[in-house]
């Protein structure tokens, strides 16, 4: 991990100041910011208390974003998250309520607390920037970013999300519990206040909507490409899975990978970008053989032995 001076100077300041009130998790901070600046959208699993929810509140206020969020539960209805039409008697006309996912930073807590059929209210959001209501497609605002926090499936009252809703998230990362040292620190911050209430935003969401184009600018050599297809063609092929990553799979390695050279200060993707997001963009992608999850693999360690595998190609010369 790069360290604060080698990277963006803009980037390292959200990053910076999102570490005021998340101590300890400067990777989780990094990789929530390649989403966001990859159009892409996050899937935070943990335990209650870790500090999810806090994280998605630093990441909003630190680029000046409004903040939605949806607290899912088993009886919530998709028109509950989307918004509804309501018949105004006195315009004589139906009006739409928007639902809470217009928003520029959505936080999606406990997303396998609510039924299948309500997860997909996401669905078209996250993949399209728009939702569809009563037959009409509406935009969403610009920058749209949805972090989702889910407690781990074996936790009871849950619902696994759909193959198809979780292949919509860019990133898929845990919180961990923090240190010692570093549980010490977060009670001496909050001994006398709430960092995040004093938290304050140091870029715009003009400025982001700029580095996200940057972000599209970033040079991909094609024997990173080659590398990323390698990489996610041998998921498909491991005798541990039964379904692969698809090529949604290596699109994102790839946007996610450009977010990551942009944070630290490259124009350029390298292969050790491909080799730390890896872990993060496609074991959620992947589908285990029932023998494979009996005897105790995981996609994560499927993904893991197929970089250790992998050969890493040599880089022809940047000077284009």
């Amino acid at each position: 991990m790069a360290q604060l001076d080698t990277l963006h100077p803009v980037l390292g300041r959200v990053i910076e100041n999102i570490e005021k009130v998340m101590i300890g998790k400067r990777d989780v901070a990094t990789l929530s910011l390649v989403a966001l600046l990859a159009e892409g959208h996050v899937l935070l699993e943990d335990v209650p208390g870790v500090g999810k929810t806090m994280m998605v509140r630093s990441l909003a206020k630190s680029v000046s974003a409004e903040f939605k969020r949806i607290q899912f539960t088993p009886d919530l209805l998709p028109s509950d998250v989307t918004g509804t039409s309501i018949y105004n008697p006195k315009e004589l006309q139906f009006e739409f309520r928007p639902g809470p996912i217009i928003g520029h930073i959505v936080l999606a807590d406990e997303i396998n607390r609510t039924s299948p059929k309500t997860q997909s209210a996401l669905l078209e959001g996250m993949e399209e920037s728009s939702i569809t209501v009563d037959g009409v497609t509406r935009p969403l605002p610009k920058p749209f970013f949805v972090m989702a926090t889910q407690n781990p499936i074996e936790y009871e009252g849950t619902y696994p999300l759909p193959e198809a809703q979780l292949d919509r998230f860019l990133l898929k990362m845990k919180m961990g519990y923090p240190s010692a040292n570093e549980e010490i620190e977060v009670l001496n911050r909050a001994e006398k206040s709430k960092p995040i209430e004093h938290l304050e935003a140091v870029i715009n969401l003009e400025e982001l909507i700029d580095l996200q184009k940057e972000v599209r600018a970033v040079y991909v050599d094609q024997t990173i490409k080659e590398y990323i297809v390698d990489l996610v063609s041998r998921t498909r092929e491991h005798s541990s899975v039964y379904l692969g990553a698809s090529p949604r799979g290596s699109i994102a390695l790839m946007k996610a990978a450009q977010a990551y050279a942009l944070i630290h200060g490259r124009d350029f993707v390298i292969p050790d970008d491909i080799q730390y997001l890896a872990p993060y963009v496609l074991p959620h992608r992947l589908i285990l053989k029932s023998e494979a999850r009996f005897e105790g693999m995981t996609t994560e360690k499927v993904v893991t032995k197929i970089i250790e595998r992998t050969p890493i190609p040599v880089q022809r010369s940047l000077n284009r």
